[in-house]
């Protein structure tokens, strides 16, 4: 026969439709960035703001609360393209498919600027940026490589620096694009050659001031990472004072500007110059010193030589020579003595300690031990084989079989209670009584 019977059918209302269908978004959907064009923007005074996010195709409903909007940086308008981190969610109350803004920026520098924060916290965590592994600057170089392009003001700025400071210093440029889809790649190659040449001993790595856009082949992660494998220091010198890009954290060090970065890497020549004449002068009074010192030594020794012949001198020196080859004989002698000794004692202390007699001895404890946990053991056995037997005596004593033995009887009614008196039985009511051999049901008359 076959079931006709209809399933069961379960029925939501709209509320809880609605409450189950936005649990389900928010639980399958995690913080998440989306960029587009502020319209139909609102703000009522309970401090919060509610607008359209839409791009050429489509648009979205979103809110961000009070607290959130306190902490922007811009104040939002409509047309402006902005970039939001924001969760998925459903205004319950109508039904609404919407985004909760927990953060929002302008899009354009600020997604470049966000882009710019995540590298960094990325290669910090990575260790990039540590001082262990920052190298050394040169005082005094010996040849200074440039890593720029070829024709801007800052490869002027550079050599200008440079030819002031200490003209005689050489210099390699390695001319690159500094700007675009190219220059990320040109940088790190012009990285690794000036690295393996192994010509220079520094690398300048400039640019002049621009946009964040302008600068951000500098916050790429290729050029980052080949400063930190490059075998010469690096400096950079990137933009103005200040900006900032990834390149300067990863440098072995960094400068506000290139014409800073040049006269970072460059010793003053004048400085120099002093230093080098003071050298000279010094140097000369000491030679006239040494000189007038020898001419004294030599006019002593002369005198001397005069007033005592040389033969004595030898005998003399004969003497002190047997006198010391005497005192360093005993002296041998008494630290070979005292080495025998210490020697003989390690010794005895080492056969004092044999491996053998501590594993005899520990042997003869572990027997001993044995032997007395047998002891206890097999006390303890017959402590508790008594405390049983006395256990038993006495249970059997109290046992209700012993006291039926004796020609007693228990009387129970017909619910099995024991009954204990006679008050407590009715005429007509059943009671069996129990014998220590066989039980016998009366009925109370």
């Amino acid at each position: 026969m076959q079931n006709t019977q209809k399933p069961e059918r379960t029925v939501y209302s709209v509320s809880e439709l609605n409450k189950t269908i936005s649990g389900l978004l928010q639980s399958q959907f995690p913080l998440m960035w989306i960029e587009g064009e502020i319209s139909n923007l609102a703000e009522p005074a309970s401090g919060h703001i509610y607008f359209s996010l839409k791009d050429a195709k489509a648009q979205v409903r979103c809110a961000m609360f009070k607290g959130r909007k306190q902490l922007l940086r811009f104040k939002p308008a409509n047309g402006q393209q902005i970039l939001i981190r924001a969760k998925v969610g459903l205004y319950e109350a109508r039904g609404e498919f919407q985004l909760i803004a927990e953060h929002m920026e302008e899009a354009g520098d600020g997604k470049l600027r966000r882009e710019f924060e995540e590298l960094k916290a990325r290669l910090a965590d990575e260790g990039l940026f540590d001082e262990a592994l920052k190298q050394p600057i040169p005082e005094l170089p010996r040849c200074i490589a440039v890593i720029t392009s070829g024709t801007g003001a800052a490869i002027r700025d550079v050599l200008s620096v440079l030819k002031r400071r200490f003209p005689s210093i050489p210099v390699q440029i390695y001319p690159v694009a500094v700007q675009g889809e190219n220059a990320a790649p040109e940088i790190s190659k012009a990285l690794y050659r000036a690295s393996k040449s192994k010509s220079c001993d520094v690398i300048l790595l400039v640019r002049g001031g621009g946009s964040l856009e302008d600068l951000w082949a500098f916050n790429e992660e290729q050029v980052a990472r080949a400063i930190v494998l490059c075998d010469v220091p690096v400096i950079s010198g990137v933009g103005h004072e200040v900006d900032v890009t990834i390149a300067d954290f990863t440098a072995d060090q960094r400068a506000a500007t290139p014409s800073a970065a040049a006269e970072l890497v460059s010793p003053n020549q004048q400085t120099y110059l002093h230093k080098l004449q003071a050298f000279q002068r010094q140097l000369i009074q000491q030679m006239q010193n040494r000189f007038s010192r020898l001419n004294e030594q030599s006019q002593w020794l002369q005198n001397r030589l005069k007033i005592q012949h040389p033969s004595s001198q030898l005998m003399q020196q004969s003497q002190q020579l047997d006198d010391l080859t005497n005192s360093l004989q005993t002296t041998f002698e008494n630290i070979l003595s005292e080495k025998k000794h210490q020697l003989k004692y390690s010794i005895q202390s080492l056969l004092n300690n044999r491996p053998d007699q501590f594993i005899d001895y520990q042997k003869v404890q572990l027997e001993d031990l044995n032997s007395r946990l047998v002891y206890i053991s097999q006390l303890n056995i017959e402590n508790k084989q008594q405390q049983l037997a006395n256990l038993s005596r006495t249970m059997q004593a109290v046992s209700p079989l012993n006291t039926l033995a004796r020609g007693y009887s228990i009387t129970r009614d017909a619910n099995g209670e024991t009954v204990s008196h006679a008050k407590h039985l009715r005429k007509g009511d059943i009671i069996t009584s129990e014998f220590k051999q066989g039980k016998v049901t009366s009925r109370v008359e």
